[in-house]
């Protein structure tokens, strides 16, 4: 049975049965405890712990997961997987425990001609928690198990909670028993390869306290409302249905596979380590195909991070089984084939999900190149030094410099015999992402503890924020606060965090920096210089006083400068224009990921490979000012987020959308996001898009920014005088202006083309010279001098002397008062055991390295050199 048959059967199982079918959530979730949804009841989360009203008694769905915590398992077991498919139904204060069980007993055994799955109920095991008498007594009478096959476990395998204080209850899994080849005989307690779980029932009706881990923590009484959470393993029932081995082999992962063999000209199942990584590429490929659909970009920060690692652990993989060519685009292809009949939108955006892939491969394979070579340099080193042992800040260096993630750098020193310090690494990272972490913090808060925010928050409620409606309000101050502490008043020159009841000041958030204005009351004048929203609800003003005293309880004046106001209301319209622009040009795979704006200036990141051409971004440039040229009107609305979706508002994953959200509509559907920031109200009012700068920001990402109103006439006038004083000082009509430069441009390379070919025969005049005068130390033919190209005169001079005869040449200079020299060694020199990078670490007191045959150092002051030179007879005699 094939896996959209096995879902198509579960949706319509329970839709018959009463139960809403709700559509899988994307992957990336605004749970700010999670990266990816990663099991199938996070999007039910606020219904089943009562946070929100439930808008149905029972539903039911297969969600999208990702889960990657245990992704070193992936390929080497039978059930980890980084991506997979949940099945799952639910009762919100309706149905419990007997239905729950009947369920899923009934569309587990029933024959498939009648809709079930049809697996054998004698080989069907379950277990329960061993206090759960009532799971047990309908095990029994539901399905007629015998009591050897439910099995009784504790808190750790079956009692469920979310990890914190809230819903938990006891559990039943069921397991099949996929026969004595798969391990031994005795149920899931003993081998859980052989008895596979593929359904876990959740019965919540308790609530818990704190306490850590899975046990020990108090029960507080029951739940007013008793609920069901179901999880089917969509790809376990499907290995169990098509009677494969593991879930690597099942229909919609086993052609990625094939392919990747086929690739790598090796057969699966030939090879047990070959296995494992033909299972690593499979699983990968495809959680990276659904991570790039639900518009998740390669990045070096969280969810980024995560599809990063995946695609270059597909890649590594692809390359340890010996194919060196890209390996994702035709990957890629064939899980789209696998995964569009269950998710038509993965062929819908494919050409935008395999660009962003093919990009982050390109790259990768950049970094794999300049990495290996670094690692491979410092291995080197640190084995003939007699060390076995990378340090942390090599290894930290090669990730923060090189982009070289840590599990590689471990790889691959492991295959050299070399461990890596990884305490060493993991310190070095904890500092860089305590000073990120401090640095956001601080921003957001002001330097404020957030407990005190939230105190705040809690006694006077959310602040009246009116940034949509005007640029000023009467306000009063509900608190002042300062890095140690709240403050019942603050004098001249302090710089102070402020709490009013209401606020006509944008807090930076969407991209949009924060507006700019004064505070003014009967005693007190005040800049602001910031605004942010360090809790939802809760805006803190950073303010200057810069007369009298601001005061708690004070009645102020607030006031926008408008200025500001109309500057950013331009600047982020114009990203709205600049975006919509973009797509109409390069297609709607060009989606932002990225932007920020202030009055006069803005930006926006969208993925792409490759550099635009002048050509593309002139039309991108006149397609944003045709709209404003067309003077588009621009609107908002508020709806639902399926309303806004159904209508083809773009939305960003990263931000997280109440019950109703804003869309700002520019012309109509020819600009439609959801969005919270201020505008124009016409396309005119932006002025102009001038664009500035397109240049690349990561693998497959480039950024765009650009000059609106003022400053973007601005940037224009700039540009025209630049073009004037060019033309003037070349003697040129404006319309001449390339032609001319170009024609200077050749002139200045041919001078330069003959400057280097005078320099280099120079340089072989003077090394014939050198060469000529060489003297014999002991047999060794011996050349020192001084010059100013020390590299190429040594190398030069070295393959001057006699091929037969050992020869060694010292050339030295002098640069910011230190001494430089480069050693040149021969082949026979080498032979004969002379070492160009010991010889200059004696020469400069240890301060060199290179090889054998070339090496360079320096740090002896200057007046050193000639000594130096001088003594290079006496230390080859002594060697």
């Amino acid at each position: 049975m094939r896996t959209t048959e096995i879902r198509r059967r579960f949706l319509d199982f329970f839709a018959e049965r009463g139960h809403t079918v709700v559509p899988s959530a994307p992957l990336p979730t605004p749970d700010p405890t999670l990266l990816f949804v990663n099991a199938g009841m996070v999007p039910f989360k606020p219904y089943l712990t009562g946070e929100a009203a439930a808008p149905w008694p029972r539903s039911t769905s297969v969600q999208k997961c990702v889960r990657t915590l245990d992704i070193e398992e992936v390929g080497r077991t039978t059930r980890h997987g980084s991506f997979f498919q949940m099945n799952g139904n639910f009762s919100l204060g309706d149905y419990f425990k007997e239905e729950a069980i009947a369920f899923a007993w009934e569309l587990s055994t029933s024959p498939t001609a009648d809709g079930g799955y049809g697996l054998d109920p004698d080989r069907i095991w379950v277990t329960v928690h061993h206090t759960d008498d009532e799971s047990r007594a309908l095990w029994r009478r539901i399905a007629g198990l015998p009591d050897e096959r439910i099995v009784a476990r504790g808190d750790e395998d079956n009692f469920w909670s979310m990890g914190v204080p809230g819903p938990c209850g006891p559990c039943s899994e069921l397991y099949y028993d996929r026969g004595p080849a798969l391990g031994r005989p005795g149920g899931p307690a003993v081998d859980e390869d052989r008895y596979m779980e593929f359904w876990n029932l959740v019965f919540m009706q308790y609530e818990r306290g704190e306490g850590p881990g899975k046990s020990g923590y108090p029960i507080l009484g029951e739940l007013p409302r008793r609920n069901i959470d179901t999880g089917m393993g969509l790809e376990r029932m499907a290995t169990l249905l098509q009677g494969v081995d593991n879930l690597y082999e099942i229909d919609e992962t086993r052609p990625v596979l094939d392919r990747a063999a086929a690739l790598a000209g090796v057969r699966y199942g030939a090879d047990a380590e070959a296995d494992v990584r033909l299972r690593v590429v499979a699983d990968h490929v495809r959680t990276a195909l659904m991570l790039l659909a639900d518009d998740t970009s390669p990045g070096n920060e969280g969810r980024g991070y995560v599809l990063r690692r995946i695609l270059r652990r597909a890649v590594r993989s692809m390359r340890q089984l010996g194919y060196q060519d890209p390996a994702l685009p035709e990957l890629l292809a064939v899980a789209r084939d696998c995964m569009a009949p269950g998710y038509p939108e993965v062929a819908g955006t494919y050409d935008r999900i395999v660009d962003r892939a093919a990009g982050e491969e390109d790259a990768f394979r950049a970094t794999l190149r300049q990495g290996t070579t670094v690692l491979d340099t410092a291995v080197a080193e640190i084995k003939s030094n007699g060390g076995r042992r990378l340090p942390g800040a090599q290894a930290f260096l090669l990730h923060d410099t090189y982009g070289f993630p840590i599990d590689l750098t471990l790889e691959m020193a492991a295959e050299q015999g070399v461990e890596v310090d990884r305490e060493g690494f993991t310190a070095l990272m904890r500092e860089q992402r305590e000073r990120a972490r401090a640095n956001a913090r601080a921003r957001k808060s002001g330097g404020t503890d957030t407990a005190i925010l939230r105190g705040v928050l809690s006694e006077h409620g959310p602040t009246d924020w009116r940034a949509w409606d005007t640029v000023t309000t009467r306000s009063r101050v509900l608190a002042l606060l300062t890095a140690s502490g709240p403050a019942a008043v603050a004098g001249e020159g302090r710089i102070v965090s402020a709490v009013l009841d209401r606020t006509p000041f944008y807090a930076e958030s969407g991209g949009q920096d924060s507006d700019a204005g004064h505070l003014s009351g009967a005693s007190v004048e005040g800049e602001v210089l910031d605004v942010q929203r360090p809790l939802p609800g809760l805006v803190v003003h950073q303010v200057r006083v810069t007369a009298g005293e601001l005061a708690v309880g004070d009645e102020v004046t607030a006031a926008v400068d408008p200025e500001w106001r109309l500057g950013a209301r331009q600047a982020h319209s114009g990203t709205h224009v600049l975006h919509a622009a973009l797509r109409q040009i390069l297609g709607p795979t060009a989606l932002q990921s990225g932007s920020y704006n202030r009055p006069g200036y803005l930006r926006l990141d969208f993925p792409w490979r490759g550099a635009l051409s002048p050509t593309v971004r002139s039309e991108i440039e006149e397609a944003a000012n045709q709209a404003l040229r067309r003077d588009l009107p621009v609107g908002v609305r508020w709806m639902t987020l399926p309303e806004a979706k159904e209508l083809g508002a773009l939305a960003l994953f990263d931000e997280t959308y109440g019950e109703k959200v804003r869309v700002v509509e520019i012309g109509g559907a020819w600009s439609r996001e959801l969005c919270g920031g201020t505008h124009v109200e016409h396309a005119s009012q932006i002025g102009v898009v001038a664009l500035t700068s397109e240049s690349s920001v990561g693998a497959g990402m480039r950024r765009l920014e650009a000059a609106v109103g003022v400053e973007g006439f601005g940037y224009l006038a700039r540009e025209r005088d630049l073009v004037a004083r060019i033309a003037e000082q070349v003697r040129a009509p404006r319309d001449e202006l390339t032609d001319r430069i170009a024609g200077l441009l050749e002139r200045l390379k041919s001078a330069d083309r003959e400057n280097q070919r005078l320099r280099e025969a120079a340089t072989r005049a003077r090394a014939a010279e050198l060469a000529g005068k060489a003297r014999d130390v002991d047999g060794v033919l011996v050349v020192t001098a001084t010059t100013d190209d020390t590299r190429t005169l040594a190398t030069t001079v070295r393959d001057l002397l006699p091929a037969g005869r050992p020869g060694v040449v010292v050339i030295g200079t002098t640069s910011s008062g230190k001494t430089n020299l480069v050693a040149a060694v021969n082949a026979a020199a080498d032979a004969s055991g002379l070492h160009a990078a010991r010889l200059v670490k004696r020469l400069l007191n240890g301060k060199g390295g290179g090889s054998a045959q070339l090496a360079q150092g320096g740090g002896l002051p200057a007046d050193r050199l000639r000594h130096v030179l001088e003594t290079v007879p006496a230390t080859l005699a002594a060697r």
